[in-house]
């Protein structure tokens, strides 16, 4: 299937890892010229060098913090005028809301809410005026189904959402579609992590935090970065401009409600 994006650009935030470099590899594969990000030089670089090599779109490396103004800056710089903005961050820790402080709420906001806000509302002028844009945010299942331990990831994001919901219907008549890609379980190295921090929260082996990782999920079994990167390249195609606004589960059939 031919998406009809070759020779697009596109910046892929917090890209040199994890679900970030899932979504730029696909694009690449698919002809679009990618922007790689991150806070470290090693992985940036190496994460450019390997999708260069596949002889798809071009990658430049962009070393910096998006969730920063100095590192939003730098990736405006290395593609002034993207047609797809992929936002992405890391999530806070999971913490109980007893436990949490000022200072991590401050963080996570800054971080999960106002930073993919402030980019895309740099890339969205020109996106209108050529009349094609394609804008994903990498948000999280606990946008729709919190969990006590997870506050800090569920309101910041949850306040993502209904802002791109308001900016979506605004910009539609532009061609310029909204995505949220809400992921549960995709086996990167946050999942690791996720299991060591539930490992010390309920006591219990590191082998047993996996299994009810895997458990938790409908599938049986954990999502493939892969998959996760596939269907962010299909909605920033040309055959999926008459979706936006929507918030995308990939959790292996496991969100229980409805809507």
């Amino acid at each position: 299937m031919d998406l009809g994006i070759r020779g697009r650009s596109a910046i892929v935030c917090a890209s040199s890892q994890g679900l970030g470099r899932a979504c730029a590899l696909a694009l690449a594969q698919e002809g679009v010229d990618v922007v790689i990000s991150g806070r470290t030089p090693d992985t940036v670089a190496q994460t450019t060098a390997e999708i260069n090599a596949l002889g798809g779109g071009r990658a430049t490396a962009v070393v910096g913090d998006v969730t920063t103004a100095e590192g939003r800056a730098a990736l405006l710089a290395a593609c002034p005028t993207p047609d797809i903005l992929v936002n992405n961050s890391g999530g806070p820790a999971p913490k109980m809301f007893a436990q949490t402080t000022e200072a991590e709420w401050r963080d996570a906001v800054e971080r999960n809410m106002l930073s993919p806000l402030f980019l895309t509302q740099a890339v969205l002028p020109a996106m209108i005026e050529r009349r094609f844009g394609r804008i994903i945010n990498i948000t999280s299942a606990m946008v729709t189904t919190p969990r006590p331990h997870m506050t800090m990831s569920a309101a910041p994001r949850a306040g993502l959402t209904a802002a791109m919901k308001a900016i979506s219907l605004d910009v539609a008549r532009h061609n310029v579609t909204i995505h949220n890609l809400l992921p549960e379980r995709i086996d990167t190295n946050r999942q690791h992590y996720m299991a060591q921090q539930a490992a010390k929260r309920e006591n219990i082996s590191y082998e047993e935090a996996r299994r009810k990782q895997v458990e938790s999920i409908a599938a049986n079994r954990l999502g493939e970065p892969a998959e996760f990167g596939a269907t962010c390249a299909f909605l920033c195609s040309d055959l999926a401009g008459f979706m936006s606004g929507q918030n995308v589960h990939l959790d292996g059939g496991s969100y229980p409600a409805l809507l």
